[in-house]
């Protein structure tokens, strides 16, 4: 069910907030006891060592990575999953859009796969809701993988001994395990994998010496500036849609060249224009450009754009700058069992 959040709501939690003074002392709480802002970010954020353990057969998970990197799972094979989600890259190819199987562009910018799994919905108009559906779409999109339709890739598997091999091992129960559904299916399984420890969750965890007191006092503007509203939970997003520009039109601040109005070209509903699924803010440091449209580069400009249109707010650059050094330490890298 799609899940957004009006205005009023966002406001109710944003004055719920009390302002707390920049300049308080982050460092000093008693031994042995949560400090007032962990107790806060507490209430807002969960770390990822809440999330349970799925119980994968390697064998999925190794057939997977496989089709995440080869690409045989293009028409002309000249991409993979992996080029526009790089995981040597923090899971992006860093451009504003990406090039396709025919060099054509994408529209939308290509989100980090590093943590997707833990997002309500995937695609920034939440068309598929989960990793495994959302690995079917780019293989049949004619400017992305452009495979013709479902039976040319099951064939094209099909004539490979290794994977016959592979998917039997995989799915040994199914009279056919090269299947279209099956091939996602391992595809989601290798990307339910990439859920790294960051600082943050250290701190989470309880070691609040993880952060240092810039980044704790970035951590506090970011709540009590109310970016919360959006940016919570374990993966800081990707739970609603929420509209990009609130408080004005989001193509004049950022400089989009295109106006996309998001969810309602696929529902076609007035109410649903420029709605976009909420981006997870993990590993933001590494996976610029940002927005949709990948028109911005800068991370700070991108909070101050995102304070003017979604709060109404001149954020001050002292800051806009702790909440970078905060934001910094949601950066984690994949497993380098999972790189190729």
């Amino acid at each position: 069910m799609k899940k957004t959040l009006s205005i009023a709501a966002a406001l109710v939690i944003m004055i719920s907030c009390k302002k707390e003074s920049t300049e308080q002392d982050f460092s000093k709480n008693p031994i042995g006891e949560k400090s007032e802002l962990l107790t806060k970010a507490s209430n807002f954020f969960k770390s990822v060592s809440t999330v349970p353990e799925e119980n994968i057969p390697q064998e999925k998970i190794d057939l997977g990575k496989k089709l995440f990197y080869d690409k045989t799972l293009s028409k002309n094979g000249t991409i993979s999953c992996n080029s526009c989600h790089n995981l040597s890259t923090f899971g992006v190819d860093n451009k504003s859009v990406s090039e396709g199987d025919t060099k054509e562009l994408g529209v939308r910018n290509s989100p980090t796969v590093i943590y997707s799994s833990l997002h309500a919905m995937q695609f920034w108009d939440g068309r598929a809701k989960n990793v495994e559906e959302q690995a079917k779409g780019p293989l049949l999109n004619p400017v992305e993988h452009s495979i013709p339709n479902e039976a040319f890739l099951e064939k094209k598997l099909r004539s490979i001994p290794e994977y016959q091999a592979l998917f039997k091992k995989a799915y040994p129960k199914d009279k056919e395990p090269i299947t279209f559904d099956n091939l996602a299916n391992a595809i989601g399984a290798f990307e339910r994998k990439l859920i790294p420890k960051s600082k943050f969750d250290d701190y989470l965890d309880g070691n609040e010496s993880a952060l240092n007191d810039q980044q704790k006092k970035g951590l506090n503007s970011f709540i009590d500036n109310g970016c919360i509203t959006c940016h919570g939970g374990v993966a800081l997003g990707g739970q609603m849609f929420q509209k990009f520009g609130v408080y004005g039109d989001y193509s004049k601040m950022n400089g989009s060249k295109k106006l996309d109005r998001g969810l309602y070209d696929i529902s076609k509903k007035e109410g649903d224009q420029f709605l976009f699924k909420v981006p997870s803010l993990r590993n933001v440091e590494k996976t610029a450009p940002y927005f949709h449209d990948g028109s911005v580069t800068s991370l700070k400009e991108s909070i101050k754009i995102m304070g003017k249109l979604q709060l109404n707010k001149d954020i001050p650059d002292n800051e806009v700058n702790d909440m970078v050094a905060f934001l910094k330490t949601l950066t984690a890298d994949a497993d380098a069992r999972y790189k190729k």
